[in-house]
């Protein structure tokens, strides 16, 4: 009888612990909902952006992604951002897709314009900068014709063009 008892208060410790980490990595993991205003932003390439992905504004966050969808007149990925309702974002603000370092996450930094007028529920951002590719930037370094190579190469060419050349009857 006394193990039994032993083997349920056990299975009751593994379970408020259990308990306990699901509800710190839910607090920690900022997913939960963000009252404010709706807009949209169209991208060309949108990868590494998904839903509930931060929106920042000078690395503090301001908002989520609530969906992502392609239009399939433009064939542009269009993302539904919540907008914190006191953040007043001006008509002109640009959005890009950043990443968090070298391979960290990534989320959408909005750089805001000059101009009076605000952004309201529906508006959509109409300036953005797409998702940059790091394979295809280490391919085009890899494989660029330019380099430490190409540079001497224009560089002996200008040489011998300033130098008189010796041309034989």
């Amino acid at each position: 009888m006394g193990s039994h008892m032993l083997e349920t208060v056990m299975g009751a410790v593994v379970l408020a612990v259990a308990g306990f980490f699901l509800y710190f990595a839910y607090e920690g993991s900022n997913v939960k909902s963000v009252d404010g205003y709706a807009i949209t932003a169209d991208f060309t390439n949108i990868t590494g952006i998904g839903i509930g992905s931060d929106i920042r504004i000078g690395g503090i966050k301001v908002g989520v992604v609530e969906s992502l969808e392609l239009n399939k007149k433009t064939y542009a990925a269009v993302a539904h951002l919540r907008i914190q309702e006191g953040v007043k974002l001006p008509k002109d603000s640009s959005a890009a897709v950043q990443s968090a370092g070298l391979l960290g996450e990534k989320f959408i930094a909005i750089e805001p314009g000059g101009e009076d007028a605000e952004l309201q529920e529906g508006d959509a951002i109409t300036f953005t900068q797409a998702s940059v590719s790091l394979e295809e930037m280490i391919g085009k370094f890899v494989f660029s014709s330019g380099g430490v190579d190409g540079q001497k190469d224009v560089e002996s060419e200008e040489k011998s063009a300033d130098e008189p050349s010796l041309e034989l009857p």
